[in-house]
């Protein structure tokens, strides 16, 4: 019987350990889509407990506990911060076989160097210990970063953000480089007349711009786009349901602009037009500047509406959606092809049905400019377990070229997320040795440990163009 999170552990063979031990382990992060908060990088934010660090705005963590029968006061409600730390110990053991549990004892691992099982017994210790250091120098956010070996941040950005704290950073010198990403969802949101215009009046402000017709308004966002490309931005972010690709006249999108600032109601099919046409807009803009364009589909989203009303987006009540994807997304390649306007292009699926389509889907575009230009994106979400990464990893082998793939991104608003990134090097690892030992690959190990490096690091370096070393 193997002991629980040793130093192999998902390592099944010794060429998956050798692989992973002499090759990845020590390998940094580059961390190309996350949710942190650059300004607690950027004030080096020190977390008064473990509760605050770990438990705040984790919406998995709140699926669990509510899944175990706890009530929401313990989530995100009023109770002290121990007592929800101690309900979340108490549905800790209830997780077996999730992968909530690993990342629990992985996260209290490293960085804390704790290994005991956390539970309701073991709760009040484990949270003052952590605590306790979450007060010391060596546990500020910056130091946690460091400990992780992260090297590139890039932050999830609203075209109206300030990037204050970005700017702050590069002038302090930070050596780990925090970027943001160019993501346009609000600005492609008509189907709430009233929130959208908010959202164009808070464009207008930030820009200085009379944005009184579809021209002013596509300047306004030229003129984001812009600034975040002089703040290092690299990557857009786009969170869709689905791909749009309906076609419209440019007289028809104005229009149907027009009519939307004006504060009307548009119809399902206006609707679907103009996130088609900004969606195409917007890729021609990362197209010009050299960009990445990622594309995370697939998620229904808010779909309690009682909870929606009471506690807002973003905290645990979305689920995998189904969704018409493969006409879509090859119409919307496919006029950007034509006109030579598709730059590198990252997708991630939510519902694994999907795996194959993508695998396939990216070789249709793949045109020799860039090795990996189309990119089969980690498991993410409800997929970025052991189960997901390996599908979405032997779907990638068998349909495209792995060797190429970017590799593994954290997703999160936690800073402790970062074993994520061990958890799928691991599982990377005992994948490829697996094949080895079984006879299925050659027993190469200087080429196999390359190509697992490159995965793991090399590979999104070259690709995104990180000044690192």
């Amino acid at each position: 019987m193997k002991p629980f999170l040793s130093e192999d552990f998902l390592l099944e063979t010794q060429t998956a350990r050798t692989l992973y031990h002499e090759h990845v382990a020590h390998m940094p992060i580059i961390d190309y889509h996350c949710h942190l908060p650059p300004q607690e990088i950027a004030e080096n934010k020190q977390f008064e407990n473990l509760t605050k660090i770990w438990l705040y705005g984790d919406h998995y963590k709140w699926r669990a506990m509510r899944t175990n029968g706890i009530e929401e006061k313990y989530c995100t409600g009023e109770a002290f911060d121990y007592a929800k730390f101690e309900k979340w110990a108490e549905t800790v053991p209830y997780t077996m076989r999730n992968p909530l549990y690993h990342w629990t004892h992985m996260e209290l691992k490293n960085p804390f160097g704790i290994t005991q099982l956390l539970n309701v017994h073991t709760a009040r210790e484990i949270y003052e210990e952590c605590t306790s250091l979450l007060q010391t120098p060596e546990f500020s956010v910056k130091e946690i970063l460091r400990k992780m070996k992260v090297k590139v941040i890039c932050t999830t950005d609203d075209p109206t953000d300030s990037l204050e704290f970005h700017k702050q950073l590069a002038t302090d010198g930070f050596e780990i480089k925090v970027f943001p990403t160019f993501r346009p969802d609000k600005g492609m949101a008509p189907e709430n007349p009233e929130a959208f215009n908010v959202w164009i009046d808070k464009l207008s402000a930030i820009t200085n711009t009379d944005i009184r017709d579809f021209d002013t308004y596509l300047a306004a966002i030229r003129q984001r786009h812009d600034f975040f490309a002089s703040q290092g931005c690299k990557l857009s972010d786009h969170g869709i349901e689905t791909f749009y690709a309906a076609e419209s006249t440019e007289t028809e999108t104005k229009a149907i602009f027009s009519k939307v600032r004006s504060g009307k109601a548009l119809n399902g099919e206006e609707i679907l037009k103009f996130k088609s046409a900004m969606l195409l807009e917007f890729a021609r803009l990362d197209h010009e500047k050299g960009w990445t364009q990622q594309f995370h589909y697939g998620a229904l989203r808010n779909n309690n509406s009682r909870m929606m009303r009471t506690l807002g987006p973003d905290t645990g009540w979305d689920s995998i959606g189904d969704f018409e994807a493969g006409r879509p997304m090859s119409s919307f390649f496919d006029r950007l092809d034509t006109s030579n306007q598709l730059t590198k292009t990252i997708i991630y699926n939510l519902n694994p049905r999907d795996n194959e389509l993508i695998a396939t889907m990216i070789g249709n575009f793949n045109d020799g400019s860039v090795p990996g230009k189309m990119q089969f994106g980690s498991g993410w979400w409800f997929l970025d377990q052991k189960d997901g990464m390996t599908r979405q990893m032997n779907t990638l082998s068998n349909m495209g070229l792995l060797s190429r793939f970017v590799g593994m991104i954290t997703d999160s608003r936690s800073f402790l997320s970062y074993p994520r990134h061990e958890y799928f090097r691991r599982i990377l690892c005992n994948l490829i040795g697996n094949d080895v030992e079984n006879g299925e690959l050659p027993a190469e190990m200087e080429w196999l440990g390359q190509m697992a490096e490159n995965i793991c690091y090399h590979n999104a370096r070259n690709y995104f163009g990180f000044d690192i070393e």
